[in-house]
């Protein structure tokens, strides 16, 4: 009903009186002005609209988004009855019909930036980064754009893994706003992405010098440190972090790893049970990967990749369920890495690749790290059916390619290890999803199916510490490339520092592998043995001036320790053979430094842990039938590796035995391990097409 003059007059009075007491922050005499304006006069719109718009900021949303609407239908060309309406949806989680709402209002005002804003970051909500960076890019082309619409345009590229452009973005932000210490942070993220560990570190050190208790800024510099191998400022990196924030997710973890990977164990053992403890009763303490290499026992393993995997790579279903594909005349299997180039993984399984049956498998090849195109990238690229280099793409782009080739199998080679790509599977590549080589442990997801292993790193009775079905191979899970090439080069013991005579102990382990117990025990064989020397990896000079006082602490000459630099694939396999006895370590077994040492044909005499990292080397051991190079206890280990040191004659037995076992035994063989792995395969494969949940299979010999 239409007011009459004296109801308008009165009604603007009080609408007026209302409206001041809103914009002077008094909210309920507000409130009450407006609903005596609609006890009156119900389809007052502008009562409605400011009413809604209170009852917001008041946190009743429902009343506000009830109110709201009834104003848009009165007035349905008023833009920002529409957007006050979006931002009371968006505080209902009711992200679908805030974005109705928010193209409504830009299509009445298209030019209005704050509709933008606000469109493009329920976008980000909804995980849609490629509609909220074009949204951005709309933005920018009719605003300048305010340090804030930089940042979160940078943002959305990062997470559509557009990587060089994000610091672009980054870079007009801070150019805005010079003090933007997330903007510091967020571009350090990106050059990390890039393996720039400089550029990284001098963006978090900006970030630092603006807010000195940045906690993340110090512990993302501590990783660019380590990675530059600037080992004692990276822990002091990491230790400030901890200071400022003590509960950061994962730090105590990361704090640990880095203490190993710099053989510095003051306080080492007070660490492990305070994080053991800490997982036990569920916190966010350590990350998976470094948790192996002081943990050993499957149930904590267990309970922390299932703490991880919660918080960092839950299921998606952005895309939808994982669709189950129409039966391929040919399986088709895609493998996962960022390690296809000069890397320990690519060492070991090129050479599968190239023989899987063409027959039965269509073969795909996905890359995703930041890692150099070089000879064997090259190489391992040729021999897929097709190869994709998806390191610029991001991961929802990676599964839709995914989906669109028809992957049937996709299998992660990364598992938890660096610049992993979980989000892929998380999100649902494939109908079938399996964690194999690259990460030695369950990875505590409902959308990994399978993990490939054998009975000795699984053995029977242990599945229970694992959240994926095993496919357990029938000698050994870890694929070996039997064209490896060894230069012909021979060394001589004086140009890489060894003694002329004495016996010659090694590990090339990567330094974090070894614990005060292990170098316990390997002080005591070398004082058993005299002359004997250790032969360790150079990882960096924290590790090696550790190991010298540690070795002095126990009464061991520090001279008794020779550490090797890191050199070319082939040369390092070379250099094995001036070794006698490669030595293991434990919880955290050789993996493919055993395989090296082995195919090599140097001995490996490795101790059985209780979980998949620590029994590795007793499975490759297996496979080449040598059990008297596989001990159960330390006793045991000391007192073989002392026996072989001291008995030539049955040492060199046991190097011809390897020898000829090298080209006998299915170690070595790539061929029959391409086809128990297919076995295993069209093992999964049968049961999707039937209907069947994954199960535990065993292939035979």
């Amino acid at each position: 009903m239409k007011k009459t003059l004296v109801q308008q007059n009165l009604a603007d009075k009080l609408l007026h009186q209302g409206i001041s007491l809103h914009q002077n922050g008094k909210l309920i005499n507000a409130k009450e002005i407006f609903a005596k304006i609609l006890v009156q006069w119900p389809d007052d719109f502008e009562a409605l609209q400011s009413l809604g718009t209170i009852e917001a900021q008041l946190g009743n949303y429902e009343n506000s988004c009830g109110i709201l609407k009834r104003a848009s239908a009165i007035n349905p060309n008023h833009a920002a009855t529409y957007f006050n309406l979006a931002l009371a949806l968006r505080c209902l989680k009711k992200l679908d019909d805030a974005i109705f709402n928010l193209q409504r209002a830009i299509e009445l005002e298209p030019k209005n930036p704050d509709y933008y804003f606000e469109y493009s970051t329920v976008l980000i909500e909804l995980r849609r980064y490629e509609d909220a960076a074009n949204c951005f890019a709309k933005l920018l082309k009719f605003k300048n754009g305010s340090s804030r619409d930089h940042f979160y345009y940078a943002y959305c590229l990062s997470k559509l893994n557009l990587t060089e452009e994000a610091i672009l973005s980054f870079d007009k932000c801070i150019e805005l706003d010079t003090e933007n210490e997330k903007a510091y942070f967020n571009r350090g993220c990106e050059f990390i992405k890039l393996n720039k560990p400089l550029e990284a570190s001098a963006s978090f050190g900006m970030a630092l010098s603006i807010d000195p208790n940045y906690a993340a800024a110090y512990h993302n510099s501590g990783a660019a440190l380590a990675e530059m191998k600037q080992m004692q400022a990276a822990s002091a990196s990491y230790l400030k972090a901890l200071e400022i924030e003590p509960t950061l997710e994962f730090l105590m973890g990361t704090c640990l790893y880095q203490k190993l990977l710099m053989c510095d164990w003051d306080y080492l053992a007070e660490g492990i049970e305070y994080c053991t403890l800490g997982i036990s009763e569920g916190q966010k303490i350590a990350l998976p990967f470094p948790a192996i290499s002081f943990l050993d026992e499957e149930s904590l393993q267990l309970k922390n990749a299932k703490i991880f995997s919660e918080a960092k790579f839950p299921s998606t279903n952005d895309l939808g369920q994982r669709p189950r594909q129409p039966k391929h005349e040919k399986v088709r299997i895609g493998y996962f890495s960022a390690d296809f180039y000069d890397h320990a993984t690519s060492h070991l399984i090129a050479k599968l690749f190239l023989d899987h049956d063409r027959q039965k498998f269509e073969v795909y090849g996905f890359s995703f790290g930041p890692g150099p195109k070089d000879k064997t990238y090259q190489q391992v690229a040729s021999s897929f059916d097709k190869f994709f280099d998806v390191r610029d793409k991001s991961d929802l782009d990676i599964v839709r390619l995914s989906r669109e080739i028809g992957l049937d199998i996709a299998i992660d080679l990364k598992g938890y290890t660096k610049n992993n790509r979980t989000e892929i599977f998380a999100e649902g590549c494939a109908p079938i999803q399996v964690n194999f080589l690259g990460f030695p442990g369950t990875m505590g997801a409902d959308y990994i199916d399978y993990i490939i292993a054998d009975n000795v790193v699984i053995p029977s009775g242990k599945q229970d510490f694992y959240t994926e079905k095993i496919a357990r191979l029938p000698y050994c899970y870890q694929v070996n490339d039997s064209s490896r090439q060894i230069s012909e080069k021979k060394f001589t013991k004086i140009e890489l520092g060894l003694p002329e005579s004495g016996f010659i102990f090694c590990c090339f382990n990567n330094n974090y592998k070894i614990t005060p117990q292990v170098f316990d025990t390997w002080t005591r064989i070398l004082k058993e043995v005299d002359g004997s020397v250790l032969w360790l990896l150079k990882d960096n000079d924290a590790a090696s001036e550790n190991l010298y006082k540690e070795a002095e602490k126990r009464g061991l000459n520090s001279n008794r320790l020779i550490f090797a630099k890191r050199m070319p694939a082939d040369l390092h396999l070379a250099r094995h053979q001036l070794a006698d006895l490669f030595i293991d370590t434990l919880p955290c077994n050789a993996h493919t430094t055993a395989s090296d040492a082995l195919w090599a044909g140097l001995p490996v005499l490795t101790m059985k842990g209780q979980s998949f990292a620590g029994r590795v080397a007793a499975s490759l051991l297996s496979a080449l039938d040598l059990p008297e190079l596989i001990t159960d206890s330390i006793s045991e280990y000391e007192s073989v590796a002392i026996d072989l040191a001291k008995n030539p004659n049955k040492l060199n037995a046991v190097r011809k035995k390897l020898e000829l076992n090298k080209h006998s035994k299915p170690l070595f063989n790539t061929s029959l391990f391409a086809k128990h792995l297919e076995d295993a395969y069209i093992q999964m494969y049968e049961r999707l097409l039937n209907g069947e949940a994954p199960s535990h299979i065993y292939v035979k010999p």
